[in-house]
């Protein structure tokens, strides 16, 4: 069996690495098509065939898409994959344009529901897909949507994006900063952390805050301070694809609400050092698949999610974590507080919280049903059955 993969960025998005190296290590022909970047040679290590391509529709210059969708297409005619597998709205649309007239199976693997969120972009992605296009969602919120949204059950699958345990475990001999000590709090603050990058708001999408919430949670702490003066929050992650501006604006922000609260840590490779200072982590994102919490329960870190997305597929309220509804700053303090009054239920939160973790983000199994859909789409273009 011979795939290409499309991705838009040769920068981070290590899930697409991982798929890829699990699908090698399945025998598949992987094929993949990126433009140049640091992870080209991660790649190729793992037995991936790399075509350096840009195979992303570029909506600000219009002009570059014709070029790119003749060079997408003179790629697909030259390899002959059985299968075309694009992870991202971007190369999926391209896709779409190049493949034109040809016979060759087509999966968006989605790898986020904010476009399914919004209806042009719903839309256009609905709208110009063909009887040969096939989805696969990456949590179960997407996979529902799909169907409400008018896709043919039997032409959408589910195969999250595994990961693999050890990358999030830091090991009994790693030393890390002692964050207490840093930032001269003492030992009994009540530490909550967050662990994203900072996207800047989209105002094409109605966004006022940043998709990941990180103002929602600065809210939350100034709230909880009140009650709990003990209460301290650090942020790890750098500003994304230019959004200094903002990273800025939500450190103001943060001085402004939660003065002396709050620290911001910027971009850091230490992440699984420093997760197990933390008391307690919080994803309030506005749009999610299953982001960040993957990688807190991974940790053994308490976790605290908003109720969007893939987030209900692994924290249930008071089982695995705690879970507040989005873009509601009082009602993620409430959580926090209880948070810091149950230290009993806390430890069976997080056992039983890595133990769900583990059952559906397994690399291995998610790379297991990825194949199996595509056999499953093979088996139904021999049988002619693409409608």
């Amino acid at each position: 069996m011979k795939v290409l993969h499309l991705l838009k960025t040769a920068v981070g998005a290590s899930w697409a690495l991982r798929q890829t190296t699990q699908l090698v290590a399945r025998g598949v022909e992987v094929h993949l098509a990126l433009p140049n970047g640091p992870m080209v040679e991660k790649y190729r290590a793992a037995g991936v065939h790399v075509h350096i391509l840009d195979p992303a529709l570029v909506v600000s210059k219009p002009w570059q898409n014709v070029a790119k969708a003749n060079a997408l297409r003179s790629l697909v005619k030259t390899i002959q994959p059985d299968i075309v597998h694009s992870h991202f709205v971007a190369t999926t649309l391209l896709m779409r344009i190049a493949m034109k007239g040809i016979s060759i199976p087509r999966i968006f693997h989605i790898p986020g529901p904010l476009h399914l969120e919004h209806k042009l972009y719903r839309w256009l992605d609905v709208y110009s897909a063909t009887r040969r296009d096939y989805y696969l969602a990456s949590c179960r919120w997407t996979q529902d949507a799909l169907v409400r949204f008018g896709i043919s059950k039997d032409k959408v699958g589910l195969a999250y994006y595994g990961v693999n345990a050890e990358d999030f475990t830091a090991a009994s001999t790693d030393r890390a900063e002692d964050l207490r000590a840093a930032f001269n709090w003492p030992e009994d603050v009540f530490l909550v952390g967050m662990v994203a990058y900072f996207y800047a708001p989209k105002s094409a999408l109605g966004q006022s805050r940043g998709l990941k919430g990180h103002e929602d949670l600065i809210d939350a702490i100034a709230v909880v301070h009140q009650q709990y003066p003990q209460v301290r929050c650090v942020f790890i992650g750098g500003p994304w694809d230019g959004a200094d501006d903002y990273y800025q604006q939500v450190q103001e922000y943060a001085d402004k609400t939660a003065l002396g609260l709050c620290q911001f840590m910027g971009t850091r490779s230490d992440v699984p050092q420093l997760y197990p200072q933390i008391d307690l982590a919080v994803h309030p994102s506005h749009s999610e698949n299953v982001g960040g919490a993957v990688e807190s329960m991974y940790a053994n870190v308490l976790t605290l999610t908003t109720d969007v997305g893939g987030f209900p597929d692994l924290i249930i309220d008071g089982v695995t974590g705690y879970m507040s509804a989005a873009k509601d700053p009082q009602l993620l303090a409430k959580k926090i507080i209880q948070a810091i009054e149950s230290p009993e239920q806390n430890q069976q939160l997080i056992k039983h919280g890595a133990i769900k973790v583990a059952s559906v983000m397994n690399v291995e199994d998610n790379a297991r049903h990825v194949h199996e859909f595509y056999t499953a789409i093979l088996h139904r273009a021999d049988s002619g059955g693409y409608a």
